[in-house]
């Protein structure tokens, strides 16, 4: 099975929008791509699509660097896919590198090829697999930006204060905040919420993760009352006949956007000068950091969050170690 692993599996639209602009040759001609090379792509994306469940944001990220990648086999004179080598896509990685990418832009440029010559096999349209020995630039490990359970209070109890005239935006944008937090959502997660997700009985969500996973969210008071009083005295009086079913709205009325979501965080966040500056993913990042740092199985953490690997969940673990130490180094004597 020919699987896009890792970080590299999901594309922010900055991603996208990045792999585009150097679609494009190295030498900024376009070389033209032979008919069976093209179809070969079509192909792939169209597998991307239906058979691995990619987001469109993914597949238009990976379609922009395998094109880049088949203007250089053009270039050098592939004609179809078995005129594609190691070789050839070593030395399209290492004309990238000189663009001043990041290690971590050129491991998912690294990963799409590999999932394309993986394609190529599996579908018989080589003998052998070019890029199964295509290595990948280790990426620059960040820890996460976080912000302390006290902001996270703080933070919460500024939006509560700001929904109390009733305000149904304001109803909205506490609920949301509750959500991401006391959840630990993704954005696509809460974008895609729906009435029928939420089990109020049980304080769980039914959310549908990376690669269309789904997996039970719980959440607690807080988020209840918030999400109550939205559904209740919110949405009514910003619904119209294009809400649907989803559970948070725009101002129009129509399905709440990741855009909108990043402003509420965005907005939010600018009343707390003592806290970093932050987006929904660090409040996802907060809450498994305020979860692992509460005694929860690393494990626990993993399903909470809907991780496919327990070493994505590992980074929470650094977080911690480095949080210690910053609160060793100011606090003890002999630091």
């Amino acid at each position: 099975m020919v699987a896009l692993t890792g970080h590299y599996g999901a594309m922010t639209s900055e991603a996208v929008e990045e792999s585009a602009t150097l679609a494009a040759t190295p030498t900024g001609t376009n070389h033209v791509i032979s008919e069976e090379l093209q179809e070969c792509l079509e192909r792939w994306c169209t597998y991307l699509t239906h058979e691995r469940g990619r987001s469109d944001n993914t597949v238009r990220a990976y379609r922009a660097d395998v094109t880049s990648l088949l203007n250089w086999a053009a270039q050098a004179g592939a004609r179809n896919p078995r005129d594609i080598s190691l070789t050839m896509l070593r030395s399209w990685l290492a004309d990238q590198s000189t663009r001043g990418l990041t290690r971590s832009s050129m491991g998912r440029r690294a990963a799409a090829a590999r999932s394309f010559t993986a394609w190529l096999r599996q579908r018989g349209l080589v003998a052998v697999d070019p890029g199964r020995r295509l290595a990948s630039p280790k990426s620059e490990q960040h820890l996460p930006t976080v912000i302390t359970r006290e902001e996270a209070a703080e933070l919460l109890d500024e939006s509560r204060h700001a929904a109390e005239d009733g305000d149904p935006l304001a109803l909205r944008d506490h609920a949301l905040l509750e959500l991401l937090y006391g959840g630990a959502l993704r954005v696509s997660e809460i974008v895609g919420l729906n009435v029928s997700d939420i089990d109020n009985s049980r304080r769980t969500l039914m959310v549908v993760g990376k690669g269309n996973q789904q997996r039970v969210v719980p959440f607690g008071v807080p988020a209840q009352e918030a999400l109550t009083q939205w559904m209740a005295q919110g949405r009514p009086h910003v619904q119209t006949p294009s809400s649907g079913t989803a559970v948070f709205l725009g101002a129009r009325g129509g399905r709440i956007n990741a855009r909108t979501v990043r402003d509420v965080v965005y907005r939010a966040a600018r009343l707390l000068p003592s806290a970093p500056e932050i987006g929904p993913h660090s409040l996802r990042h907060s809450a498994a950091t305020h979860v692992l740092e509460g005694g929860a199985d690393l494990r626990a953490v993993q399903e909470f969050l809907g991780h496919a690997s327990l070493g994505t969940t590992q980074i929470y673990t650094h977080v911690s170690v480095e949080r210690l130490r910053e609160a060793f180094t100011q606090a003890h004597p002999r630091a």
